[in-house]
């Protein structure tokens, strides 16, 4: 049986019927778009306590404070508007007279496109809610985009998701999952991307946030999602504006010697490029989704496996659904305009010289090819050994195809495919031998992956790992 979608009148009208929920909406920039639902639907006087829009920036500045970095439609502003307003409700209301309400206080910061269409619609949405009256309460932020080319529309969409959102925390908190696929009830999915959320508090003590990241783009809610080394999901714009990126790409099941040598030659050599500035220089590794899929399916295990030790390792993690790399340069594209990289192995470089991966786009191979170096892009090449003691491929000896061979060393010649140092030891490791060594118990992978890793790896017992029996000494009969 399919499950029925509620209408927003509907959601607003279950919230506001129900005695215990009581709060505050504030909202900034496109007008009270959520808190109107909630008015039309009926029954509001039990639901809402205050409901405001400090829509001019000093009297906003008065309320919440300034701004550090001058941003309004930012994080840190959303997180002083719930947190203020869910102050002054406990502050203003006695809980004598309150003994059975839920309080909870809504923000929304909302930036809609101006009227010459020289800007992209986004916001930010939080609300900070309590699951009875007697509990600490829980905190769930989000940041979307609004694609719809019109302010009208866009304030439309605004309002829907702040009604899903409340009546998600509400009502289906004991299922984040839950929460997050309504958001896009009554929303078409090309109308709105949410591209970071994050839910805490002592309700969702059990809740990796990093799973809420994957989930999203396993959904199409977004393309890309961004977590910080300690598992903070992360707004992609705070993460990757006006910023030189450098991008190292793979399955990282586990991470081995290999990768933590291929960035640490590919980060040497893209220093000392002009137009890289070390203070502004973003380094991600990037796991696509069908490098998490299996059969078909997403385990959510090997996937946290996996952002354990990078997390561990210091890495900020970048989980997207774009293959083609022209794709995830056009998605770096929309941040900055500064210098990139990508490091690349030599089995990945030739994929990249395949026609077979664009046949879905108009144009072809040259067509992305042209969208991947019509922007400030440097590709450093990682060499590649078979055997151990065979010929190591480089960008001297690449075979391509012979269609595309001038492409090819137009592209070496005027730098934009460039070799990095290596270190030679290490080149017969390869990650698919490292998992099976560690799933069957089999010693000696240990020496193959970074320092740390392998105790990680075993304490925390990840890829499937298992330890090797100890040999029984056989006792001679007497």
């Amino acid at each position: 049986m399919k499950n029925i979608v509620l209408t927003p009148a509907q959601k607003a009208l279950e919230v506001n019927l129900n005695p215990a929920i009581y709060g505050t909406f504030a909202e900034i920039g496109a007008g009270q778009e959520v808190v109107r639902h909630f008015f039309r639907a009926g029954g509001a006087s039990g639901t809402i306590a205050k409901a405001m829009s400090a829509y001019d920036k000093d009297f906003s500045d008065a309320i919440y404070g300034r701004e550090v970095n001058g941003r309004y439609v930012c994080e840190s502003r959303t997180k002083k508007m719930i947190e203020h307003e869910y102050g002054l409700i406990t502050e203003r209301l006695d809980r004598k007279k309150h003994p059975i309400k839920r309080f909870f206080s809504f923000a929304n910061n909302v930036e809609t496109i101006n009227f010459s269409k020289t800007n992209d619609g986004h916001g930010w949405m939080g609300i900070r809610f309590q699951l009875g009256p007697d509990s600490e309460p829980n905190d769930v932020v989000l940041h979307y985009l609004l694609n719809e080319r019109e302010a009208k529309q866009q304030q439309e969409t605004a309002g829907i998701l702040g009604v899903n959102l409340l009546y998600g925390c509400m009502f289906l908190s004991h299922d984040p999952k839950a929460i997050i696929k309504q958001l896009f009830d009554n929303i078409s999915k090309g109308h709105l991307e949410i591209d970071m959320i994050q839910m805490n508090g002592p309700d969702f003590d059990y809740v990796d946030n990093r799973l809420l990241s994957l989930y999203l783009v396993r959904e199409k809610m977004t393309d890309a999602v961004i977590f910080s080394p300690d598992g903070i999901n992360l707004q992609p714009s705070d993460v990757l504006y006006k910023k030189n990126i450098l991008a190292i790409r793979g399955s990282f099941r586990p991470v081995t010697k290999v990768n933590i040598d291929m960035i640490k030659n590919g980060y040497n050599k893209f220093v000392l490029e002009n137009r890289v500035s070390k203070e502004k220089l973003q380094v991600l590794f990037e796991i696509t989704l069908s490098n998490l899929s299996s059969d078909g399916e997403i385990d959510e295990q090997d996937f946290l496996d996996r952002a354990d030790i990078l997390c561990s390792l210091g890495q900020t993690v970048l989980i997207s659904n774009y293959q083609q790399y022209y794709k995830l340069l056009d998605y770096f594209g929309k941040f900055t305009k500064k210098r990139m990289g990508i490091i690349l192995g030599v089995p990945n470089l030739k994929q990249i010289f395949e026609e077979k991966y664009y046949r879905d786009l108009s144009g072809g191979i040259l067509a992305a090819f042209g969208r991947m170096f019509n922007r400030d892009l440097k590709v450093y090449l990682y060499p590649y050994q078979k055997q151990k003691d065979g010929e190591i491929s480089n960008s001297k000896n690449l075979q391509i195809h012979p269609r595309f061979r001038s492409l090819y060393e137009y592209l070496v010649y005027n730098n934009r495919i460039v070799d990095i140092d290596y270190d030679p030891k290490v080149l017969h490791i390869f990650s698919p031998v490292v998992l099976r060594m560690i799933k069957s118990g089999k010693s000696g992978w240990e020496s193959m992956v970074p320092a740390y890793v392998d105790n990680i790896i075993k304490e925390k017992r990840l890829f499937g790992y298992k330890k090797k029996p100890k040999k029984v000494e056989e006792t001679p009969e007497s």
